[in-house]
């Protein structure tokens, strides 16, 4: 994904924004009942598409900032601010990782969908364990925590993690062939 001009990188950018910032999973819009938070897509598509580093510290700021924003001024539980909150960065960076891995693996071909989405699922994995992980066990929201009660809830709570990763990626992929297909996206050069 290394040939897309500095105005397409833009685009993608305030489109990612713009969609977490749309479904943010504090369901106070109709919007966000219909669709899953987009969140650990946007950190993954963040890797695939947008070259500059500061990307990933500019989208955690603003992760961070929505979350301010909507337990101070729009009266959403803060709850799931804790001790363990911080451990959304790891969990969000490795995201952002798989998806600067599978970008320096893509080629516009049906056979990269195997990396694409096999990317997305270990990447997932991992953020789920991250950040349910550290939830659990060091936000003081349980008591007395155990890896079988964590084992349970994982259970529980992944499939849906995974399912909103494949919703939001495979948008995007049938997005991408799209766009390429008609606008021809993939032979701009960088700059």
């Amino acid at each position: 994904m290394t040939n897309l001009s500095h105005r397409d990188q833009t685009l993608i950018g305030l489109a990612l924004v713009a969609l977490m910032a749309a479904t943010r999973g504090y369901h106070y819009t109709s919007l966000q009942q219909m669709l899953p938070s987009a969140s650990w897509a946007v950190f993954f598509l963040a890797g695939v598409y947008l070259r500059p580093v500061w990307a990933l510290p500019a989208l955690l700021a603003f992760a961070a900032l929505l979350d301010y924003a909507v337990i101070r001024w729009a009266g959403v539980s803060d709850f799931c601010v804790s001790a363990a909150y911080a451990a959304l960065l790891p969990a969000y960076v490795s995201l952002w990782l798989g998806g600067r891995w599978y970008a320096a693996h893509h080629r516009f071909h049906l056979a990269t969908l195997l990396p694409l989405f096999g990317s997305a699922l270990v990447t997932t994995a991992i953020c789920e364990l991250i950040s349910s992980g550290s939830f659990y066990f060091y936000s003081e929201r349980f008591v007395a925590p155990t890896l079988a009660d964590f084992g349970v809830r994982l259970i529980a709570y992944f499939p849906g993690s995974v399912a909103a990763m494949a919703f939001w990626v495979g948008a995007a992929a049938l997005t991408h062939v799209l766009v390429v297909t008609r606008f021809g996206l993939s032979g701009r050069q960088s700059g």
